[in-house]
C-alpha cells in the first residue's frame, strides 16, 4: 500500500508501542473507549505531541483486540 500512498502522505510518524500502550490506557480510563493497538495510534501521536500543535482529529477504531489483551494493557504490562 505504501507506494500507492506515498505520494498523497506529507509526513509519516512512527509510534513507540508503550506510548500506543498508554494512550490506550488513556482512552480506557479518560472516556471509556476501548480501542484496538491501530485505533490508538492516532491519539498516542496527538497525546506526544508527535502530530503537530493545533485541532487534531483522530479516527479511533475498536473490536479487533483481545480482552485479555486490554485488561493487561490497562493494568500497564504493556
Amino acid at each position: 500500500m505504501w507506494p500507492l500512498v506515498s505520494p498523497l502522505v506529507d509526513e509519516a510518524l512512527a509510534i513507540p508501542v508503550d506510548e500506543v500502550a498508554a494512550a490506550l490506557r488513556t482512552l480506557a480510563e479518560r472516556v471509556r473507549i476501548i480501542a484496538e493497538g491501530a485505533g490508538a495510534l492516532a491519539p498516542a501521536a496527538a497525546l506526544t505531541g508527535r502530530a503537530g500543535t493545533g485541532k487534531i482529529v483522530c479516527v479511533v477504531s475498536g473490536g479487533n483486540i483481545n480482552l485479555a489483551k486490554v485488561a493487561e494493557i490497562i493494568g500497564g504490562a504493556v
